[in-house]
């Protein structure tokens, strides 16, 4: 470890690996809810069980970024984070404000709006610590070496704070309301936070590859225009059935084809940068997940989004399973795999260690992704009888669920696979850190 500040990475991926086995723990319940009914339906209904879910993987999620920048921006920076206890007192208050918004879910207390159903005090927590952070990374940033690296990073961060203050507009006309709410939901995970996935596998990519930064940084601003081009306009596939003038159908067509774009670079660029470096990197796990991010993101967010993304499709498989089926691989391959990959290469720098553990690492690799692909088939099949059951057919909805129900069992199997796997994966990291790479490989250099 070059700088000392980067140890603040190591306590929020701690807390994010927390609040990761919570968000899939309870997935999990939910997904039993799904062919058990009545499964805790006296003590947490399956309202609240998917709020904590959604809200767990947003937060953890968040959680895993900031971590990322602390330890990233030394490094590009060339100096220490500015105010280590800042750091320390913005985790803290986003811990407590979000085991009081699970606390509030069980007991009721809430918004109600998918995703911002946090209460007022929640939000205004969020504000505050994400101002604690942004002046945090913005001062050491401003004060030591500028990259595109972090430049990228600290775009998509800034943004990540400007749209939520959209959660707090939140007007009668439902029409209206819908509008706005997609300029957090849509904006975040298919605008900025893409700035942020970005700019971190650029950095990961420099590091294992070897490859000249002036070449990803080329990369890097050519993903990132693609992105934006593509993402600010592609809201409109959110707006086909809301009430907006019916012009979004022809822009959100459009737009929303091509976001799959960015995402295909992402794809070219990672691999070709690994195949132009040749490097034998000692932290193969590692290089494992910063591969499998982008693939899995391309066919998640671009390759399941383009599906069902046209109007005159969207129009029958809306708010069906399909929709499911893209929301988790899009979210698990984007964003959950990035903060893996980041957190399995920097733990050994953290812990002042050689790559560790990564034999039980890349098993929980293999077993997350083909139970994530797993549960997306099936949910993709699942949906498609839906929309012929209901949408063409007319059957009732709660007639087309019971002809479901096989569909459904083989998500919660797959779901369960999922939480053994991030089990693996928490053990691998956290746990002893035995040595699993060859004798000759001592340790880790930071410049790697």
């Amino acid at each position: 470890m070059k700088y000392q500040t980067q140890r603040i990475a190591y306590w929020y991926f701690l807390c994010a690996m927390v609040l990761f086995a919570v968000q899939v723990l309870v997935g999990t319940l939910a997904g039993t809810v799904y062919v058990l009914p009545n499964f805790l339906a006296e003590i947490l209904p399956f309202n609240i069980l998917r709020m904590i879910h959604t809200n767990a993987l947003i937060v953890w999620l968040l959680l895993g970024f900031f971590g990322a920048a602390y330890y990233l921006i030394p490094e590009e920076s060339e100096r220490d984070i500015e105010s280590p206890m800042l750091a320390y007192a913005q985790l803290a208050l986003l811990m407590v404000g979000a085991l009081g918004a699970v606390i509030g879910y069980v007991f009721g207390i809430h918004e109600g709006r998918e995703f911002l159903e946090q209460p007022l005090w929640v939000k205004i927590g969020i504000v505050v610590a994400a101002l604690m952070f942004l002046y945090n990374v913005s001062i050491t940033v401003l004060k030591g070496r500028k990259t595109a690296v972090t430049n990228i990073l600290l775009l998509g961060l800034w943004g990540v704070a400007i749209f939520f203050l959209f959660s707090f507009y939140n007007p009668g006309n439902l029409a209206l309301d819908k509008m706005y709410w997609w300029y957090v939901v849509h904006l975040w995970v298919e605008g900025v936070w893409e700035l942020v996935m970005a700019s971190i596998l650029a950095f990961l990519v420099i590091k294992v590859t070897g490859v000249d930064r002036e070449v990803v940084e080329k990369w890097l601003y050519a993903i990132v225009g693609l992105a934006l081009f593509s993402g600010l306009l592609g809201t409109g596939h959110h707006y086909y059935w809301i009430g907006a003038p019916g012009y979004w159908q022809w822009i959100g067509s459009i737009f929303s084809t091509l976001e799959v774009a960015p995402f295909f670079a992402m794809v070219v660029f990672a691999f070709s940068m690994a195949w132009k470096g040749r490097r034998e990197h000692p932290n193969r796990a590692a290089l494992l997940w910063i591969l499998g991010t982008p693939v899995y993101a391309f066919f998640g967010a671009g390759v399941w989004g383009f599906l069902h993304t046209l109007s005159f499709i969207n129009y029958y498989s809306h708010g069906t399973q399909v929709t499911a089926a893209h929301g988790h691989l899009a979210f698990f391959g984007a964003y959950v795999m990035l903060n893996l990959a980041i957190i399995s290469y920097a733990m050994p720098h953290l812990r002042g260690r050689a790559p560790y553990n990564q034999i039980l690492n890349m098993w929980s690799f293999w077993l997350m992704t083909s139970a994530v692909a797993f549960m997306t088939f099936t949910l993709t099949f699942g949906g498609v009888v839906q929309i012929h059951l209901q949408r063409v057919l007319g059957m009732t909805y709660m007639e087309v669920q019971e002809q479901l129900a096989m569909f459904y069992w083989m998500r919660l199997g797959s779901g369960v696979v999922v939480v053994i796997s991030v089990g693996m994966f928490i053990y691998a990291m956290f746990g002893p850190a035995r040595e699993q790479v060859p004798s000759r490989v001592t340790a880790v250099s930071p410049a790697e």
